[in-house]
């Protein structure tokens, strides 16, 4: 089941909440959508969910307008906002939600089941803490079967142990082949749980892909008191060295064992050997920051691998 933006561009007066946004989301893999706040993640998926009408372009699932899917429930689950009644028990929101999808009646039970809620199902929901409603609303989205899920920031308000589940369940979701579409500021979660990362920033897309593709090897740091012999060794290697101190080497192109048959080369004794490597978090911020600094560029355009309301934009 995939999802697709194509050339969605939404604005409010003056203001461009989304701007061009080209970008497929795959079946069978866990996209984390990212950017900061008022970056347009929001914006995108409530237009994808047709709760806001786009100026241009099109958001579909399975080439569809969420308006012309049948039976939308047992298409895609969605959770923007939590849209839980304080006064209802967990069971009867989702008795409610099972009769609207058409789902058999005991539906709601296997999802009180599945998200950890049977012990709490007769509890108000009001007494919930943000964890348990998490929970409560992400079983309320599964509870037509869907083959999508798209979810606004899954992993606030959850404990480690409900961070486990979370993960440990969309993992098993998208390896049977469900698509899931998530946003999220917890970074180093999303390195942990997703395969695929599109990142946004003022409405357009900044980069898509992979997230191994993202976060690349940063080579490996070298701590040796004969740098530049070794260092003339590794570029003969075809290596590419950089300077970092008078004891350091940051090295690319190059594993370990090369860079040891390189020292014996050149007989230089190293002390010291760490393969660096670019964190999420990092690779974010620089990508942010690159396209705020060029904001008024085309922007990139990848495939991830892997009655209008008059909503705030964010």
């Amino acid at each position: 089941m995939a999802i697709s933006f194509t050339s969605l561009t939404k604005r409010y007066g003056t203001l461009t909440a989304v701007d061009d946004l080209s970008v497929d989301v795959r079946p069978g893999r866990i996209t984390a959508f990212l950017g900061p706040n008022g970056s347009g993640k929001t914006t995108s998926m409530r237009a994808l969910l047709g709760l806001t009408v786009p100026t241009s372009g099109t958001a579909t699932i399975d080439g569809r307008r969420y308006r012309d899917v049948p039976h939308p429930m047992r298409v895609v689950g969605a959770v923007l906002d939590q849209g839980l009644h304080p006064n209802r028990t967990a069971r009867r929101h989702l008795r409610i939600l099972a009769l609207q999808a058409g789902a058999p009646p005991g539906r709601g039970e296997e999802m009180l089941d599945l998200v950890g809620l049977t012990a709490a199902a007769d509890r108000r929901v009001g007494g919930f803490s943000l964890g348990m409603r998490q929970r409560l609303a992400l079983g309320g989205a599964l509870i037509g079967d869907p083959a999508a899920l798209v979810l606004d920031e899954p992993f606030n308000g959850l404990d480690p142990d409900g961070i486990w589940m979370m993960r440990a369940f969309l993992r098993t979701y998208a390896d049977g082949g469900g698509t899931v579409f998530l946003s999220s500021h917890l970074l180093a979660e999303v390195a942990n749980t997703a395969d695929d990362a599109v990142i946004i920033n003022r409405g357009r897309l900044v980069r898509a892909g992979t997230v191994r593709e993202l976060v690349r090897p940063g080579g490996v740091a070298v701590t040796t008191r004969d740098a530049a012999a070794l260092s003339a060794a590794l570029v003969e290697a075809g290596a590419t060295v950089d300077r970092t101190g008078p004891d350091d080497l940051l090295v690319h192109g190059a594993d370990g064992a090369t860079i040891a048959a390189a020292a014996v080369r050149a007989g230089a004794l190293v002390t010291g050997l760490q393969e660096q490597s670019a964190d999420l978090e990092s690779v974010f911020q620089a990508l942010v920051h690159d396209s705020a600094l060029t904001a008024s560029e085309p922007p990139m355009v990848r495939q991830a691998r892997p009655a209008d309301h008059q909503e705030v934009p964010s």
